[in-house]
């Protein structure tokens, strides 16, 4: 009957213990993909931001190779993330869309080009704001009055783009902020249940002298072991997650730089490492001040 007792003893302290990491990690993971969308918002607005296409006309007596020399200038000003040359024929297939409609626009013009060749400017993120695109058509004016025409672009959805975003980050860091507070509490509680069951063997330590730090080493030891191994458990996770987005998502690519990658990692293993510990730290103040009848 002991050895049965016992048997039945440790399979639910592993039980518990597995129990405790398959939480932790869990939370992890939900803490990780606040974080992870909050990097990967960043990404998102920026290839959104970086999409908005503004229009160079030029005057008519500016042949092809005039503009081409205008474009070649144009690329190496740090306003823009990409400048391209837009030939008549690659015009009026855009502006068209389909062969057929190619070809009706044509006949009512004679079979001629009606236009000109432009250059395709798109913005750099931090310049794709309405005061941005301003200060843009401005120095394009100013620096080529002689040569450009006119610069069109949509002001609506430079306009809605940057609207929309605020709005997002707003709400979704309201939305991450809760979420880490349940995420968190969540963690205190699974802690607290995993060392309520030990709490006899606390008090009973206490009891024959041991000194209250060196009861709490070997439980601050399996706290760091638990937050490091649930935050690894949990990282796998939000990789795996992650990847399968990246794989659904054809239009746009959640993409984080190297530096962004390495402090989700740095952060999720901080924050698993360090609530566990704290967690555990004051439920064994908890279990240390209390006298021996309350634990029952």
């Amino acid at each position: 009957m002991a050895n049965k007792a016992d048997i039945y003893s440790k399979r639910g302290i592993r039980t518990g213990y597995v129990s405790t990491i398959i939480g932790i990690s869990l939370v992890i993971f939900m803490i990780g993909l606040v974080l992870g969308g909050i990097f990967g918002l960043r990404s998102i607005e920026k290839q959104a931001k970086e999409n908005i296409q503004a229009d160079i006309f030029f005057k008519s007596e500016l042949n092809d190779a005039d503009i081409k020399q205008i474009e070649e200038q144009l690329k190496a000003w740090p306003e823009f993330s990409e400048v391209f040359f837009i030939s008549p024929e690659r015009a009026i297939q855009e502006f068209s869309g389909e062969s057929e409609v190619e070809q009706e626009v044509l006949s009512l013009f004679d079979s001629e080009n009606p236009l000109p060749a432009t250059i395709g400017i798109k913005p750099k993120m931090n310049y794709a704001s309405k005061a941005g695109m301003t200060a843009i058509k401005s120095k394009l004016l100013r620096r080529f009055k002689d040569e450009i025409d006119e610069v069109n672009y949509d002001k609506s959805s430079v306009a809605n783009i940057n609207l929309g975003f605020k709005q997002f980050a707003i709400l979704f860091l309201a939305v991450a902020l809760l979420l880490i507070i349940i995420a968190v509490a969540m963690i205190n509680n699974t802690i607290r249940l995993s060392l309520y069951s030990k709490r006899f063997t606390i008090k009973t330590m206490q009891l024959v002298g041991a000194t209250s730090m060196y009861i709490r080493k070997p439980f601050l030891g399996q706290a760091l072991f638990q937050g490091l191994l649930s935050s690894l458990i949990g990282l796998a996770l939000l990789l795996t997650v992650f990847y399968g987005l990246n794989n659904l998502l054809e239009t746009i690519q959640i993409a984080y730089t190297l530096e962004s990658f390495l402090l989700l990692i740095g952060l999720l293993f901080a924050i698993g490492v360090f609530i566990t510990m704290l967690s555990t730290w004051f439920a064994l103040n908890k279990y240390l001040r209390m006298k021996l009848d309350d634990l029952y």
